[in-house]
């Protein structure tokens, strides 16, 4: 095996505390080849679909990349931006203002790299990035607040299969979700109420999860319990009563059983029993993505109205807002807590310069 060269340290050169924040990721344009390309990447993971290897590669290949990418790209279409993909467009100004924010309550050098666990930016690029700025402490934060091993234990998988190439490891810590974080129970309760303050309260409240095959959750996957634990601390923050809110689940693919209820077939009945107003958001993704912004925002009012129902409004996700960055932020700094970037004061140059004179002096290059 060949391990990634790591000739390029510097003695003078301040060491970092690398943040690598992961989310699940996006196609590079949304031409049917992109998406074609995403979706081979993302579906043939192991952690999403645990299913026998050969099977289902005949299966993927030979029907759901001759028919998925075309129906996808078009759904991509419909919510590209001039900044290009809504979820990369929104996951980088995070990545922004989280630098910002960890620069200023930090004593020591701090980086923010952003990867996509399928599609670009590559979790290999990013730790290439964290690697080039001297990181030799790395948080991975993967920006899913409700732990599943589709989602957080795939973006594990993708950082220590890259890191297994390297030959001088940096110090590693892992967040694994943040289902319960009063700072985000706070800022998801916050965001209803001013939805509120401008479309008015509906009739009912619908918290619309992505779902998860139910084989995955009675083989001991947490994902359902830290939903409905996610949605009852949101909806006790809003002095809810338990009539006015209501939890599903979305996305599925194939034909087995997802955990259930179904966020369609919710809305389609409330449709007909003539509820007339809902309003609905999604906890479960940090950033507005094809799920939230086409789905569910798009697809699913349709879905209720042509059923009878009335009003339909979607409660956009945390994004980049304030209080979202302050959460995350606050995560950073607790979970790095005892690491030199985080704990102490900063090198300075002249502490640099001596180090760099006595590696020097035992034969060091650099």
């Amino acid at each position: 095996m060949s391990f990634v060269n790591t000739l390029d340290f510097r003695h003078d050169s301040p060491e970092c505390l690398g943040v690598l924040l992961v989310n699940l990721g996006t196609p590079d344009t949304p031409g049917v080849p992109d998406v074609r390309r995403y979706l081979a990447e993302f579906l043939w993971d192991p952690r999403v679909v645990e299913m026998a290897r050969l099977p289902w590669w005949l299966l993927l290949h030979g029907m759901i990349l001759r028919t998925r990418p075309a129906r996808s790209a078009h759904a991509y279409q419909s919510i590209w931006t001039e900044d290009g993909s809504p979820l990369l467009a929104i996951a980088r100004r995070q990545a922004t203002a989280l630098q910002g924010l960890l620069e200023a309550r930090l004593p020591g050098p701090v980086r923010v790299a952003l990867a996509m666990r399928y599609g670009n930016p590559s979790v290999p690029a990013a730790l290439a990035e964290l690697k080039a700025a001297n990181a030799r402490r790395v948080l991975v934060f993967p920006l899913y607040p409700q732990y599943s091993a589709s989602t957080t234990a795939s973006a594990f998988d993708a950082v220590t299969r890259e890191l297994t190439r390297w030959r001088w490891l940096p110090e590693l810590r892992f967040i694994n979700q943040y289902h319960d974080e009063p700072g985000y129970i706070d800022a998801l309760a916050a965001s209803i109420r001013e939805h509120w303050a401008r479309h008015g309260e509906p009739e009912r409240l619908l918290f619309s999860f992505h779902g998860i095959p139910r084989d995955y959750f009675e083989q001991g996957d947490p994902y359902h319990c830290q939903c409905q634990k996610t949605a009852r601390l949101v909806a006790e923050r809003l002095g809810l009563a338990r009539e006015r809110w209501f939890l599903s689940f979305q996305s599925r693919l194939g034909r087995q059983e997802w955990l259930r209820p179904y966020t369609d077939e919710t809305l389609k009945e409330w449709g007909a029993a003539g509820v007339k107003s809902v309003q609905v958001l999604s906890p479960g993704f940090s950033a507005d993505c094809l799920e939230t912004l086409e789905e569910v925002a798009i697809e699913n009012s349709h879905l209720f109205q042509e059923a009878g129902g009335g009003s339909y409004s979607y409660i956009p996700c945390l994004n980049d807002r304030p209080d979202h960055m302050t959460m995350l932020a606050d995560l950073v700094v607790r979970h790095s807590g005892g690491w030199p970037e985080v704990s102490g004061p900063a090198v300075d140059a002249a502490g640099l310069a001596e180090r760099a004179s006595r590696a020097r002096t035992m034969g060091a290059k650099d």
